[in-house]
């Protein structure tokens, strides 16, 4: 393509992102449309799994403060495959489908390529950078070679790079521009030019052979979000349908969408703090009973992470067992001992009656009192009981996505904000 039609090009692609935003499916892992589906898998199963998955993100981002603050032996804060949302995308021209992990926690964004000599074995094939006409390596003198936390550079070669997890899996690979294209809701296309991401030829550690690359959302500059910046007006958010609902289907929104609005909107503090999006998180309201924030994470200052891949919400200790007594107070059902050895603030027995109530719940964000009723709060974690969708599981407090179901949760890199807006996401 010649320089002008180019350019012409990328603002026509900047001119759409921005004024109306696009939408792509966020699949659940646990959906029928997910490569990690189990079949043999009971709901109870895939709820277990979950909240396993949440015990261990906080001590994962605990870990990458540590690399924050100068601990650089870890580079990014999650597992590889622990996230909780796919998302399809398309790679190269002639265009080849990636099944990626999308994490609001992780940076870098990656598909294994050919030839790829130390990998686990993928069931989709391999990308080949040598088919595709849209294929560039970037050299090591490059900007964004110079934003990966760890590079390998021989004289002016290509920019090689080596990620590493929180469990010390790790990808390497070169550091290369390609056009990424996104099937948007109602099956329209949008393709993006020059995206950097990582082309992997080694890899070593946990990975899901069914997935073949990340998507990273994080406030740092090789994320997608990062990346299109200006084009999508520095915003993106989401809409997570209940888990419940298999055969609806979750959004991401980059750019405006139909932004969060309505008199029921919500706006609360944005943080940017150790490569996580933070909240201040002032107390908790149930019933008559308010729970104030209290220290290390006392009110008044970012103290949350909000997270699309943690299902719980972790709170520190003291709060989780302060909301697990007011509910306990509340709840006029027998308690239940929590099958998964303390992960729950509180469970109750169920069993004989399904005429039971469970009390709304408020998340006194900083400006944002979000009321959240026992769709967001509560958890069917086996036959005839049901827990409090609360731990105090971790070093870290993390607002979760049971929290965040039919919410338009808008981030607006911007402002410095974050807008909730109560929605049925299976419509939105």
């Amino acid at each position: 393509m010649k320089p002008i039609a180019f350019a012409l090009f990328l603002a026509a692609v900047a001119a759409v992102a921005a004024a109306d935003g696009f939408r792509v499916d966020l699949i659940h892992r646990d959906s029928p449309r997910s490569p990690l589906y189990d079949p043999s898998s009971t709901a109870f199963d895939r709820v277990r799994a979950a909240a396993e998955r949440s015990a261990l993100r906080p001590s994962r981002f605990a870990r990458a403060g540590l690399a924050a603050s100068g601990d650089t032996s870890i580079e990014a804060p999650v597992l590889p495959d622990i996230s909780d949302y796919l998302m399809e995308v398309e790679l190269g021209t002639p265009k080849y489908k990636v099944v990626a992990i999308v994490d609001t926690g992780s940076e870098l964004i990656w598909a294994n390529c050919k030839p790829c000599t130390r990998c686990y074995e993928q069931t989709p094939p391999l990308f080949d950078p040598e088919d595709s006409s849209t294929y560039r390596d970037i050299a090591c003198d490059s900007r964004a070679c110079k934003l990966l936390p760890s590079s390998v550079c021989i004289s002016n070669s290509n920019c090689q790079y080596e990620y590493t997890y929180g469990d010390g899996s790790q990808v390497v690979g070169n550091l290369a521009n390609e056009t990424f294209t996104f099937t948007t809701t109602g099956s329209n296309t949008i393709a993006i030019p020059n995206i950097t991401f990582g082309c992997t030829h080694q890899n070593r550690g946990i990975f899901s052979n069914r997935t073949s690359g990340l998507v990273g959302l994080a406030p740092r500059q090789l994320s997608l979000v990062s990346q299109l910046g200006s084009s999508i007006d520095s915003k993106f958010s989401y809409c997570l349908v209940p888990l419940s609902q298999t055969n609806a289907t979750s959004k991401l929104v980059l750019g405006n969408g139909s932004g969060a609005s309505g008199s029921d909107v919500l706006t609360t503090p944005l943080t940017i703090q150790d490569s996580f999006y933070y909240l201040t998180l002032n107390g908790i309201s149930v019933g008559n009973t308010n729970i104030s924030a209290t220290s290390p994470t006392a009110s008044g200052s970012p103290n949350i992470i909000i997270d699309s891949g943690t299902m719980l919400n972790i709170l520190s200790p003291e709060m989780a067992y302060e909301l697990g007594k007011a509910v306990k107070d509340i709840v006029d059902l027998p308690v239940a001992n929590d099958p998964e050895l303390s992960l729950y603030a509180a469970c109750f027995h169920v069993k004989g009656s399904r005429d039971y109530k469970f009390p709304d719940i408020t998340y006194n964000f900083e400006g944002a009192p979000l009321k959240l009723g026992p769709l967001n709060t509560f958890l069917e974690v086996s036959q005839d009981m049901v827990c409090l969708a609360a731990s105090s599981a971790g070093e870290l407090q993390i607002f979760g996505n049971i929290a965040q179901q039919n919410l338009h949760v808008e981030y607006d890199l911007g402002a410095n904000q974050l807008s909730f807006a109560q929605v049925d996401c299976a419509n939105f």
